[in-house]
């Protein structure tokens, strides 16, 4: 597909058009939302969004865009995301969901606007939070594994468990987001819903609870900084399996800095490799305790 200017998406979609920027990135319109390809350090892209810019494309400029929705790998990528939000749009139009006025109570204060999605199922926004209300026999519906007493389900992920409950009501982009988030945040309902085991990599709460179980016994560092006495090092504070809490035990070990990198659950520390250090320290809360 081509990013030259004017190329715009069939009829069925929502107004869409790619182009080029002024610094000469690629950009794009779907409807009032904007795109953008912004390049980064280490040759990497991230996907920049905007609102009603109201020049051509090819006056837009990087200073026009001020949200940050991820990393891209390419130029392909970027135009795969922008179909899929305007596809998006497009079936979030045809579900016909109704803004209404409310001035419900909702655990996230009162209700500053409200979408009705069907009979029961009512989206609430407030001051600082959000989420949805299902009521009576809607919320029955919903898997015990995952039903909420009082019916509300928050925004950041509680979402998920309505949309797979009645995916009917949300698109297909919104489909895939939920299913996404009901697998790490939630397996064990996953599986019992969908009858699938899910493997290595389908799921970060499964992850997790697999590496947590595999370095149970291991020193896994939570909290580094980098040291004032060692150049070169990074300075660890480290526990048994990652633990916190009054009476773990703690140790200090030093890391290469090139080679300090924290994966998805932690940084484990090598016997062979790292050793214990008792030297000063850079942090402030142990200084005291090297000192006496």
């Amino acid at each position: 597909m081509s990013t030259s200017p004017n190329t715009a998406l069939p009829c069925d979609f929502p107004e869409v058009a790619f182009g080029r920027s002024i610094e000469g990135f690629a950009v794009a319109r779907v409807g009032d939302n904007a795109f953008a390809i912004v390049p980064t350090h280490g040759g990497r892209h991230y996907l920049a969004t905007g609102w009603r810019i109201g020049r051509p494309i090819g006056e837009w400029t990087r200073s026009d865009f001020y949200g940050h929705s991820g990393e891209l790998a390419d130029e392909a990528a970027f135009q795969a995301r922008v179909v899929e939000n305007a596809e998006h749009q497009r079936e979030k139009r045809a579900l016909g969901r109704r803004e209404i006025r409310s001035a419900a109570n909702t655990p996230w204060g009162p209700s500053q606007g409200a979408a009705l999605y069907d009979e029961g199922v009512v989206s609430h926004s407030t001051a600082g939070h959000g989420g949805f209300h299902l009521f009576g026999e809607r919320n029955r519906m919903v898997h015990p594994m995952l039903r909420a007493e009082g019916g509300w389900y928050e925004e950041d992920a509680a979402w998920a468990i309505v949309a797979i409950t009645f995916p009917h009501l949300f698109t297909g982009f919104e489909r895939r987001c939920a299913e996404r988030t009901i697998k790490d945040s939630w397996p064990d309902a996953w599986e019992a819903i969908f009858g699938m085991v899910l493997q290595p990599g389908e799921s970060f709460e499964k992850d997790r609870r697999a590496f947590e179980l595999e370095h149970v016994d291991d020193w896994i560092v939570i909290s580094a900084i980098i040291s004032d006495h060692e150049p070169g090092f990074v300075e660890v504070v480290a526990t048994p399996g990652g633990r916190r809490g009054a009476g773990t035990e703690e140790r200090r070990f030093l890391v290469q800095a090139a080679e300090y990198r924290v994966g998805r659950f932690g940084f484990v520390i090598d016997d062979v490799r790292h050793r214990v250090y008792a030297g000063p320290s850079s942090f402030v809360g142990w200084q005291q305790r090297t000192a006496s």
